[in-house]
């Protein structure tokens, strides 16, 4: 810890006075400046923030100047040299660090100094880096996925249905939700400096939602079911059904799940004036259900940074959004909520193992 007040009086005459001189060399001012804030009692990283450099740097001018005193720092003689590591030792080094997933620069330092004999900093460790071509940052969680060829042929046969649909037909997306009640704390723009939080709920409960949405006229059939299951699919068809009284046949694109393709859906079926078409999507395929990014809507507007005092005025957020919202301003999200669908493979990323 380096402690206040360790320079004398003419010292800090002679430091402001180059701080403040019009012609003193930019580079020479920062540290003259660096010294003065570390007599005030500013600590490194306060100055390194301000001053856009790493904290370790002003360490090093502190030591310098504690050590040779002001003509160490007075002068402006830096140049650019080699780096310390050969090309080929670079080349190693990329091509152990591709091999693996390194969360901090302690370990890539201590591969350095086992294989080529050099100490780096961990600043000039991040430089290294940096001009190598790496950056810090964290995998996305990457769902597993069906076949390229089945998510491709789905799209074709989706397309086909909609460029061939008549007009007595509609076509709908079905999933179940089921938002908890937590707070979800989401980013935004703030000032700095501010400190902004959101209170924290403490239940744990869960509404269901089990509904549906045409593209074409956003219409958004739903249920509120205790539980997510046949009965509750079975409600909601016939919900569509009876939304849409003049279709000849209504084609409902949902997902694998068990109750989907129960006993109670199967009957519901069964029956001769039954109008429902069911399309299963491809097994692991959610970026191909366009309800799953109206949920990701109704989060935005009713869950992020929003704080409920109870589960019922939670509850009452979720169904006023499903019953108002949607009518009223789908206008503003439906292009969030579309059919522009796309094949994902692991093809494109590099798979942690």
């Amino acid at each position: 810890m380096i402690r206040p007040g360790f320079l004398s009086v003419a010292e800090r005459i002679e430091l402001e006075a180059c701080v403040r001189r019009q012609r003193e060399d930019h580079g020479v001012a920062r540290r003259a400046n660096a010294i003065l804030l570390l007599d005030d009692g500013e600590n490194c990283s306060r100055i390194a923030k301000f001053l856009y450099l790493d904290d370790d740097t002003i360490r090093g001018w502190y030591r310098s100047y504690r050590q040779d005193g002001w003509d160490a720092l007075a002068f402006d003689g830096w140049k650019g040299g080699q780096s310390r590591m050969s090309q080929v030792q670079e080349a190693a080094l990329c091509t152990w660090l591709e091999q693996r997933f390194c969360r901090s620069t302690v370990e890539i330092r201590a591969h350095i100094r086992a294989e080529y004999d050099l100490d780096y900093s961990n600043s000039g460790c991040i430089k290294l880096l940096a001009r190598l071509g790496f950056e810090y940052r964290k995998p996305k969680p990457l769902p597993r996925v069906a076949s390229a060829q089945k998510q491709a042929a789905f799209i074709a046969l989706y397309e086909r249905l909609m460029r061939e649909l008549p007009a007595d037909e509609a076509v709908y997306f079905a999933d179940a939700a089921h938002p908890e009640y937590q707070t979800k704390p989401a980013f935004g723009w703030v000032k700095v400096g501010s400190n902004p939080a959101v209170l924290s709920t403490a239940g744990r409960g869960r509404v269901n939602i089990h509904g549906a949405v045409n593209l074409e006229t956003f219409d958004t059939p739903f249920v509120e079911p205790t539980t997510v299951d046949g009965v509750s699919a079975v409600q909601l068809l016939s919900k569509i059904e009876a939304r849409n009284p003049h279709k000849r046949i209504i084609h409902v694109i949902w997902d694998n799940a068990a109750y989907h393709k129960g006993p109670d859906v199967r009957a519901f079926l069964a029956r001769a004036a039954c109008r429902i078409h069911l399309i299963q999507l491809p097994p692991y395929c959610p970026h191909l259900n366009p309800i799953e990014r109206l949920w990701a809507v109704l989060h935005q507007y009713v869950t992020h940074n929003r704080y409920y005092r109870s589960q019922k005025q939670f509850a009452e957020a979720i169904l006023a959004f499903m019953r108002e919202t949607i009518p009223q301003d789908w206008k503003k999200f439906r292009d969030r909520v579309s059919d522009n669908f796309r094949v994902m493979t692991h093809e494109k990323f590099r798979v942690l193992e």
